[in-house]
């Protein structure tokens, strides 16, 4: 039976980099996960390029019910000690949009990365490994953990979680670290979907399923309290609702029940430019937008509108329009579910954590780090950063 200083369940991306910490500090380390392939959300991620991290990261770029929490582990792994990893081992990349960095070539490249970072630090694996049953070894005395896999028994001074949330649970995500949480007396705040594309109902979007496949630049907003954000990013539409990056963040805040709302001409004063062009002739209403928009938008928002002379249309009728265009509030009736999510929002309550090491406060030597833990992430290698930042700082931690 292995006897470790520490065993890491879920080789994913914070499994990895805690181990690899932890290795390389002179601790026994074995690395345990379910999965047959290794690293299967990072081989996807960045439509296979890996969006590994953002230029910029604040607190600001996360979710949770204790905001506050996620500043430590920030702070002591940061992007430009990512970056200084991947450089270290040869990895070319470029920054694209709003500080967004990938890997020039294949995501294939940061897990080839992890794992050497594991091999060199004398990382132990266990892979494909099922964990049936983990129990405490506090009440014979001592600090630890024992575990039953498929393949026996493995005995830890140290447990880390790193298993993922509920997203895309066709590539094998689970329930388990919160399920352990739960199992060891910690909370959990309630987990959804998140990054994930939202749904309206079938007959209300029947009239707009024409325009899936078209995207426009829009500002999405929700009325989900003063701390959720407006995006710019584009907006795509499709045969069962909206999609696209603006979707995307915002549906992380997005609360059922409540309307999101979109800005589809940023930086433009629709109310001006239309009164203005009122005057100009015999321009038609369907002709200036399609200027602005898709036709097909045009066409579709205006419908028997879009024939019609900007001057023979009332001043009245023209701010209407252009209020729609500036704030069209429409109703999600839910969203595509972890299929189709790209994260899980929600997970270990943070507040039973240490912050600076990720450990249980109520159970020690039993620690969470990456998605599991209750910080959600922008749109943008946010989720990433915060994999690396906890996988970190619970690796320098663990004694």
């Amino acid at each position: 039976m292995p006897v470790v200083d520490v065993a890491v369940i879920g080789a994913g991306a914070a499994g990895m980099l805690c181990a690899a910490v932890a290795g390389q500090r002179g601790m026994r380390v074995v690395l345990l996960d379910h999965a047959e392939k290794l690293a299967e959300k990072i081989r996807i991620s960045g439509g296979g390029r890996c969006n590994f991290t953002n230029r910029v990261v604040t607190a600001e770029h996360f979710i949770s019910a204790n905001p506050h929490f996620c500043k430590s582990a920030l702070a002591g792994f940061t992007p430009q000690d990512f970056i200084a990893m991947v450089d270290r081992h040869g990895i070319a990349w470029h920054e694209k949009h709003k500080g967004q960095l990938f890997c020039d070539q294949s995501s294939e490249l940061i897990i080839e990365m992890l794992r050497a970072e594991c091999d060199d630090a004398g990382v132990r694996w266990m892979m494909p490994c099922t964990v049936n049953e983990i129990v405490s070894t506090q009440d014979v005395g001592a600090q630890g953990f024992l575990l039953s896999t498929d393949q026996g028994q493995v005995q830890c001074r140290n447990l880390v979680i790193a298993t993922g949330g509920l997203a895309i649970p066709q590539l094998g995500a689970t329930d388990f670290g919160l399920k352990i949480a739960r199992q060891f007396g910690l909370k959990v705040i309630e987990p959804r979907p998140a990054l994930v594309p939202l749904t309206f109902n079938g007959e209300e979007w029947q009239p707009l399923v024409d325009l899936a496949g078209l995207a426009i630049p829009s500002v999405v907003s929700t009325g989900a309290g003063r701390r959720a954000p407006a995006f710019l990013e584009d907006v795509l539409f499709t045969h069962k609702g909206l999609s696209g990056p603006g979707i995307l963040q915002i549906s992380s805040y997005w609360q059922p029940g409540e309307p999101i709302c979109l800005d589809l001409a940023p930086d433009l004063d629709m109310e001006a430019l239309l009164l203005e062009a009122k005057s100009g002739g015999r321009q038609q209403l369907g002709t200036l937008l399609a200027s602005l928009w898709p036709k097909r938008l045009s066409e579709q928002w205006l419908g028997e509108l879009a024939a019609s002379r900007i001057a023979d249309l009332p001043d009245r009728t023209l701010r209407e329009l252009a209020a729609r265009i500036k704030g069209w509030a429409v109703n999600p009736n839910g969203t595509l579910g972890y299929k189709k999510a790209e994260v899980m929002r929600g997970g270990v309550d943070t507040r039973g954590l240490d912050q600076r090491t990720m450990q249980a406060k109520a159970v020690p030597g039993l620690h969470f780090i990456g998605e599991v833990v209750d910080v959600t992430g922008w749109l943008g290698g946010y989720n990433f950063q915060w994999a690396w930042s906890s996988a970190a700082a619970c690796g320098r931690g663990l004694v």
